[in-house]
């Protein structure tokens, strides 16, 4: 007997109630969000680069799961000395560690707070202080974030990297 009903609407009847009840909040299966880290992070960490991006006009950067793979990849060699050692990769880099288990949101405040130390006039950082953390975060032409959180095997210190693509930071172009 012919309903009327497509048979592909059942399924997503019956999906969609299944997927909100198995997982907790701030989490969802793999290939819904992230395969890599939870939804919370995700919105913090583009949350905290978006509010410093648009405090200089610079449009929203977006998560991607290609480059948070290569960050949880790097991160996860990354947690058996806890180095801050850039990768070498294809995409901008920042990396920051701490002694606690800070949030993505602290993590970013890390680079973040290195804005007094850029001088948008001679686009270079001052008074002998690191800016480059900073520019990455608000460089126009990164489009395309991913970053990852692991504990060192050390179980004293966590480590964060985000990756940023396309990279930024080049000589003689100013991130904004």
């Amino acid at each position: 007997m012919d309903m009327g009903f497509s048979n592909v609407l059942i399924p997503i009847i019956f999906f969609i109630p299944w997927v909100a009840m198995a997982f907790p909040p701030g989490k969802l299966p793999m290939g819904f969000t992230s395969n890599y880290t939870d939804v919370t992070a995700i919105h913090d960490y583009l949350n905290a680069h978006n509010q410093a991006r648009a405090q200089v006009g610079v449009g929203p950067i977006k998560w991607s799961d290609k480059v948070a793979a290569y960050a949880q990849n790097y991160a996860a060699q990354r947690a058996n000395d806890c180095k801050l050692q850039l990768s070498g990769g294809p995409y901008g880099e920042n990396i920051a560690e701490a002694s606690w288990n800070f949030s993505p949101t602290e993590a970013v405040k890390m680079w973040v707070d290195e804005k007094p130390f850029y001088d948008y006039g001679s686009n270079k950082c001052v008074g002998g202080h690191d800016c480059l953390h900073y520019t990455q975060v608000v460089w126009r032409k990164s489009v395309n974030l991913g970053c990852a959180k692991v504990q060192c095997k050390n179980n004293k210190w966590f480590f964060v990297i985000c990756n940023y693509d396309p990279p930024g930071n080049f000589k003689g172009e100013r991130p904004y």
